[in-house]
């Protein structure tokens, strides 16, 4: 595996500390061992308190696991964020039109931009969505962009979630640890706020409740406390004051739905939902469904309730859509991409086939439906009977895989049972989309803690960062 990377703290080669560092890593060099020993020691026991912990379907042990937490934050200046900002507010854009697009004229299927087969045979595609029309055209409400730093620091998107994007209440919880343990770090730099996302979500999905509600009534419905996300279901809910609900809590009555209350049924006008599509309805979907709302769509395709996202998003978050989401900014803003993405190859195309099945050792081969870091060989890191088996699978269902070059990730300095010492890491900035495009600066940093280790998952060992963007 490459072994040369871009430092976000340092300059290597100059020997020197990058400028937005300096301030930061001259307070890091006066605190003795111990006493940030003593820091990490809290943190960890704070979290497990207040319960910030997930957990891993299949996992043998069934146990909540704490999502390790580095003191070193990420820092991004200005500038940098300016260009990142205006990145992501673009390939957000395009997503949304590209949605409204396949679920109406079709226009870019029509211009020979994306083949159609790309769309109808898409698992994730729904024909339901045809034709319905949802508030400001809005499909992808929060859209969550992963995004790596490569070569000489290059920027490039790297995935985009747009079902049910999960990672902002360790965000904020990551940016309130830091505060609690060095205030002192917060009076020498100008830093970003972020704890204000939980009200601009809720101003967002206000912004978007079916015409005519002046005073929507929203709710965050989760499939449950079982869920490996279920305490970000409830954060958001507390923050943004409103009802966490399951399935089993809404109803549909004479074409709306209603919550059930202590002072009897209320109706509901904006669901942000973390239950995948296929759960939302039983009437409509998966059958033995207990986690959705009978009814619900077709109180949805009537326009009487709002839903974030909205069904049938997963069309272009697919690992396959990713490649034409290039085409998509030019196509409908006629702009060329802020933010590149990773060369990627089409395992579907017979000549871009034979090179991944020839060059597995050196690439990243992805499943397109999969995420979390399953479903994935890392050439470099892979032994020769996992890179085989690989072989095979791509080989017998090409449709079902992509590949990249390996990435050098960008290293962020990170406390390690050794001392402190590079890990690679990436980006999560969250993108709301109401009546105009919104994000907090930064986004939820995620960390390799493994030493090499190019897969940032909290489900594969990956930790998580504060991320700064300083502010001059």
């Amino acid at each position: 595996m490459a072994t040369e990377f871009f430092d976000e703290m340092s300059d290597l080669k100059a020997a020197t500390v990058r400028p937005h560092y300096r301030e930061f890593e001259r307070w890091l060099k006066s605190q003795p061992d111990e006493a940030i020993q003593a820091k990490r020691a809290e943190s960890d026991l704070i979290f497990r308190r207040v319960g910030i912990t997930f957990a891993v379907y299949g996992d043998d042990a069934g146990t909540e696991r704490l999502i390790p937490f580095d003191i070193i934050p990420r820092i991004i200046p200005v500038h940098e964020w300016q260009i990142l900002e205006k990145g992501l507010r673009q390939r957000v854009q395009a997503l949304n039109m590209f949605l409204h697009d396949i679920y109406h004229g079709q226009r870019i299927i029509k211009a020979g931009v994306i083949p159609p087969e790309q769309i109808y045979k898409n698992a994730q595609y729904r024909p339901e969505m045809q034709g319905i029309q949802v508030p400001e055209n809005i499909y992808a409400h929060i859209a969550g962009i992963d995004v790596v730093r490569a070569g000489e620091g290059q920027f490039y998107v790297l995935e985009d979630n747009l079902r049910v994007p999960s990672g902002v209440s360790y965000m904020l919880e990551d940016r309130k640890m830091m505060m609690r343990l060095f205030p002192e770090l917060f009076a020498r730099h100008r830093i970003a706020p972020v704890a204000h996302y939980p009200d601009l979500l809720l101003e967002n999905l206000r912004a978007v409740a079916p015409q005519g509600i002046a005073d929507p009534t929203v709710v965050v419905l989760t499939p449950g406390m079982y869920n490996s996300a279920y305490f970000e279901h409830a954060f958001l809910a507390q923050q943004m004051g409103v009802e966490l609900v399951e399935g089993q809590d809404l109803f549909v009555n004479e074409g709306y739905v209603y919550m059930r209350t202590t002072q009897g049924p209320q109706r509901v006008d904006v669901i942000y939902r973390r239950v995948d599509d296929d759960f939302l309805d039983p009437l409509a979907f998966r059958p033995d469904s207990s986690l959705g709302v009978p009814g619900l769509l077709s109180v949805y395709r009537a326009g009487r309730v709002t839903l974030a996202n909205a069904i049938g998003t997963g069309v272009a978050d697919d690992k396959s859509t990713y490649c034409f989401v290039p085409d998509m900014i030019k196509f409908y803003l006629n702009e060329e991409p802020v933010i590149a993405n990773v060369p990627t190859y089409q395992c579907r195309k017979p000549n871009e086939l034979s090179y991944v099945l020839a060059n597995l050792k050196q690439l990243v081969v992805k499943e397109i439906h999969n995420a979390g870091g399953y479903g994935m060989l890392i050439g470099p890191a892979a032994t020769q009977k996992e890179i085989s088996e690989f072989h095979d699978r791509v080989k017998s269902n090409p449709d079902n895989y992509i590949a990249q070059p390996t990435l050098s990730l960008s290293a962020c300095p990170t406390f390690v049972e050794s001392g402190i010492a590079p890990r690679h890491i990436d980006l999560r900035p969250f993108v709301l989309s109401g009546k105009e495009v919104s994000l907090v600066p930064g986004g939820l940093t995620r960390v390799a803690l493994r030493e090499g280790s190019l897969v940032v998952n909290s489900s594969q060992g990956g930790g998580t960062k504060d991320t700064w963007v300083l502010e001059n």
